[in-house]
């Protein structure tokens, strides 16, 4: 479920490469796994070459390229050019409007108690099972616009809204949809763990004995991933839809710590988690433990920034020689934001990361999350996934808030933004 078919063309007057001119190139250092410790913050940086484009992929990076015949010519002047950024959680395929709940909490009203009362998540959820998979596709590909033009080439999706069988696979049907009309990647996850329907006798045991199945059969070998905190799944009933999960040859992901720590993090190291999400309310030890696995850490600082002011310690994560990545969490409760860039500067701000750190963990250790080998780094042979920022510096990405540092994208070859300076 990936889309984004190289283009034989670079743009729409016909151009069969494209060349990047005086460029600054900044990358993560090609390699295997995931950048840890002090690792994370090791970028590259080459000044004033030039980057050719043909067939999709980075066909050279050296001083000096003459234009083959048919190439389009963008100069850089030299700013510079990064990977394309690789959004590794999302909730961007959902429908209605949450509108309402934030002028609430904005009059104090917690999200528990929102989630309690029949909000949050479960506002979204009945407006999912309102709407169709062509009209879920149809606003999930707009999102994906959006994301494009903030540098982001490469994402994952979860489902999440839908609870049932007919909602899930609903969900995962519109993400397979959409995800052909885009010239990026997308990686769908199931998140079928992600709310505890109250219309159910028995959510847990119907979500293990029903939609598990069926999620299993239509999309054999998806992520399976779910929503340990107070008052949605607990960590029993997680360990149970896992175990599950994993014996059907399913990875797991798992949200898990942003309010409380429940031990959660602990049960998906041990069950070979691929990541954990949020840690916003992780203790010292638990970041260690997690730091000590072969799982990743996910930090999602619009959250944090949306709702409580509560960061995940990504200082003291890395610091313990964890694989830290950075994505945006785009939902419409929680996270309202489709941009990579701001994730950056928040993560930066609050969770201690360093500029070099924060760009790697959402560009090369993304990837790494996301298993798209060639994305995350720009190299000769790569798929040209490239954001040719209108800084000159890339420290700029996470210092400057607000702004629009993107001037152009290009996407598994294809220039698909171009604003002008």
């Amino acid at each position: 479920m990936t889309g984004g078919r190289p283009p034989a063309t670079v743009d729409r007057e016909g151009h069969t490469s494209l060349l990047l001119r005086g460029a600054r190139v900044v990358t993560p250092p090609e390699g295997t796994g995931y950048l840890r410790g002090a690792e994370l913050g090791g970028l590259e940086r080459v000044e004033g070459v030039d980057i050719l484009v043909r067939a999709g992929r980075i066909a050279a990076i050296e001083p000096g390229i003459a234009p083959p015949s048919g190439c389009r010519v963008v100069e850089a002047e030299g700013r510079t050019v990064v990977p394309g950024f690789v959004d590794a959680h999302t909730h961007a395929c959902w429908a209605g409007s949450r509108l309402d709940e934030w002028e609430a909490r904005l009059g104090g009203a917690g999200y528990s108690e929102l989630l309690a009362a029949g909000g949050g998540i479960l506002s979204t959820v009945r407006a999912v099972r309102g709407s169709s998979e062509v009209g879920l596709a149809a606003a999930l590909r707009v999102r994906l616009g959006w994301m494009l033009q903030e540098g982001t080439t490469a994402v994952e999706v979860k489902s999440g809204y839908g609870l049932d069988v007919e909602g899930e696979l609903k969900m995962l049907r519109a993400i397979r949809r959409a995800a052909q009309d885009w010239p990026g990647r997308v990686r769908a996850t199931a998140c079928i763990g992600h709310a505890l329907d109250p219309e159910a006798s028995d959510p847990v045991g119907r979500t293990i004995e029903e939609v598990l199945p069926a999620v299993n059969r239509e999309f054999p070998g998806v992520t399976i991933d779910a929503y340990c905190e107070e008052g949605a799944w607990s960590v029993e009933a997680c360990v149970r839809l896992f175990e599950a999960a994993r014996a059907l040859g399913h990875p797991l992901r798992i949200h898990a710590d942003q309010f409380n720590a429940l031990g959660m993090l602990e049960e998906a190291v041990r069950l070979g988690a691929r990541s954990v999400d949020h840690l916003e309310g992780s203790t010292p030890e638990g970041l260690r433990v997690l730091a000590g696995s072969r799982s990743a850490g996910v930090v999602l600082p619009v959250s944090g920034f949306h709702l409580d002011g509560r960061y995940a310690d990504a200082r003291a994560f890395v610091d313990a020689g964890g694989a830290a990545v950075v994505a945006t969490n785009w939902n419409p409760g929680s996270a309202p934001s489709p941009s990579i860039p701001f994730a950056l500067a928040l993560a930066v701000r609050h969770c201690g990361l360093t500029p070099a750190e924060a760009l790697s963990a959402a560009t090369w250790n993304a990837a790494q999350l996301l298993d798209f080998a060639d994305a995350g780094a720009v190299a000769a042979g790569r798929r040209a996934d490239l954001v040719l920022l209108r800084h000159r510096d890339e420290r700029e990405l996470a210092h400057t808030v607000g702004g629009r540092p993107v001037l152009a994208v290009v996407c598994g070859g294809r220039l698909v933004e171009s604003t002008g300076p």
